[in-house]
């Protein structure tokens, strides 16, 4: 096989057969973020887990995944990006067998944790190898619009994808599909993607590891827990112990000889901005999804395959917006001004949610997919713009950075949002029994067990309480977004990268 082509050139028709193939990890691993909502009821009748190993099955995945992606993204910079790829893929495939076919609470946690460490090297490592291949920027703009739809995607699909499965088959079969697409990836991987590295990486900076992972771990799970718990003094201190590690950190990064993350990174002009503006991106759609969810099962009274199959309907915006901006720079139109219409693209969407009653599923279907719409133009043109004031060389590292500012994004938007809403549910319910107070569900639960009219009143109170918490939320998400609107028009006048070394060649594919 030839070398891929040189710095300036274009991509042919390997590259995007390789595009091809980079999609199937990435979409594996984001469905597996949703995967088992419907396996949960089968897991739980024959694995019988308690009420805290339930919490890990679901959650371990997500902080694992959270907690390695930087370390990852600077070790693929080092060791090669194709060889972690190969080595992440191998691991997800397996832990995909172990998880299948666990016998016990804790092996299937376990397995998911493997799942986590598996998708940790392939997210930031599909990303850099995108931005390896496609040299000139109107391909990489495309190809990073496939790959920001083709994640947003994965999420929708997992659940759905879920649902069929556990309909027709046995729990196990939800991480069996992940299967063929790793064995077709080990199998094309090595002909059609050559192996790109760090020319001159410096020693790897092994005390970093356990430093960055001190600072995400803790801080990503007292954001997660605060909106279903309260601001209790475990998840609390967890934050803190968190943004204290986080502190070390990044103290070490710039004065260590050879940095995990690089400070150099944010002396590319733009990359700092994209990287804070996508963090916001992420708060607003899982933000959003905290409740469309909620509202579509819980106050629509839909089943949860119904929930997760209307859930999909907002994929049909998604697919069009991602192109849509991309065209749209390459015609001319600054990149600034298209993250900023994205941002009121996505504002847009939460006052469609202000708007709806306790009966609007079509309002919120419109609102989700108008809201997602506007993150996926913001998430891929600020991925183009990070990638591109990124080295070549360092672009796990700053993929690996994209990645976790998401994840703290997400979990933020939940936290935050879903404390809003949270605190105007009880409040409308300030009479309700105990139990109704704390959530939705725990309303649904009450009802069915007060006797005729009285469940029936509680029932109405809670959607209707649930619903004024989602306008409340959608407001402060509003004024979020347009905030961000600003920020962008202001941070993104300017968008071009300062010159910096030649890129290094890739090393040749091997058959």
């Amino acid at each position: 096989m030839t070398n891929s082509p040189s710095t300036n050139s274009r991509a042919g028709r390997r590259e995007w057969t390789a595009l091809a193939v980079l999609m199937l990890p990435l979409l594996l691993v984001s469905m597996d973020v949703s995967v088992l909502y419907f396996a949960v009821p089968s897991i739980s009748a024959d694995l019988e887990p308690t009420g805290t190993q339930q919490l890990w099955i679901f959650d371990i995945y997500a902080f694992v995944l959270a907690g390695l992606l930087m370390t990852m993204g600077a070790l693929g910079d080092r060791i090669g990006r194709r060889k972690l790829l190969l080595i992440g893929a191998a691991a997800f495939g397996a832990a995909s067998v172990w998880a299948a076919y666990a016998d016990s609470a804790g092996m299937l946690i376990a397995a998911r944790a493997v799942l986590g460490i598996g998708g940790a090297t392939l997210m930031p490592t599909t990303m850099a190898l995108v931005r390896n291949m496609f040299r000139d920027d109107k391909q990489r703009a495309t190809a990073i619009g496939i790959w920001s739809g083709v994640m947003t995607g994965g999420i929708a699909l997992g659940s759905v994808m879920s649902g069929v499965l556990v309909e027709h088959f046995w729990w196990g079969s939800v991480f069996l599909v992940n299967l063929p697409a790793m064995v077709l990836l080990l199998v094309l991987a090595p002909v059609l993607l050559p192996e790109f590295k760090s020319p001159a990486p410096g020693r790897f900076d092994l005390l970093g590891v356990p430093l960055s992972m001190a600072a995400v771990l803790p801080l990503v799970y007292g954001i997660k827990e605060i909106p279903s718990e309260g601001f209790e003094p475990a998840y609390v201190a967890s934050i803190l112990v968190g943004l204290f590690f986080g502190v070390l950190f990044v103290r070490r990064q710039r004065t260590v000889v050879s940095p995990m993350i690089s400070p150099a990174l944010f002396r590319g002009r733009g990359f700092g901005p994209a990287v804070a503006l996508n963090l916001i991106q992420a708060f607003a759609m899982m933000g959003s999804a905290y409740f469309t969810t909620q509202y579509i099962q819980a106050v629509l009274g839909k089943s949860a395959l119904e929930a997760a199959l209307w859930a999909l309907a907002p994929s049909v915006f998604i697919g069009f917006a991602a192109p849509v901006a991309t065209v749209l720079v390459q015609r001319g139109v600054s990149r600034g001004a298209v993250v900023t219409a994205g941002f009121l693209t996505s504002a847009c969407g939460y006052v469609l949610l202000v708007l709806t009653g306790t009966d609007s599923l079509w309002t919120v279907l419109a609102g989700a997919g108008v809201l997602a719409s506007g993150a996926v133009i913001v998430g891929s043109q600020l991925t183009d713009l990070a990638l591109g004031a990124a080295p070549a060389e360092a672009a796990g590292a700053a993929s690996s950075l994209l990645e976790t500012g998401q994840e703290f994004g997400g979990a933020l938007g939940m936290a935050v949002l879903g404390s809003i809403g949270t605190a105007v549910y009880r409040r409308g319910l300030g009479d309700a029994p105990a139990g109704a107070r704390e959530t939705l569900g725990g309303a649904l639960e009450t009802a069915r067990h007060l006797p005729g009219r009285a469940g029936e009143v509680l029932l109405a109170s809670a959607r209707e309480a649930f619903t004024d918490g989602m306008h409340v939320a959608a407001l402060a998400g509003t004024v979020v977004l347009v905030a961000a609107a600003v920020l962008a028009a202001r941070g993104l006048r300017v968008t071009a990268t300062p010159e910096r070394s030649p890129e290094p060649e890739p090393e040749a594919a091997t058959v």
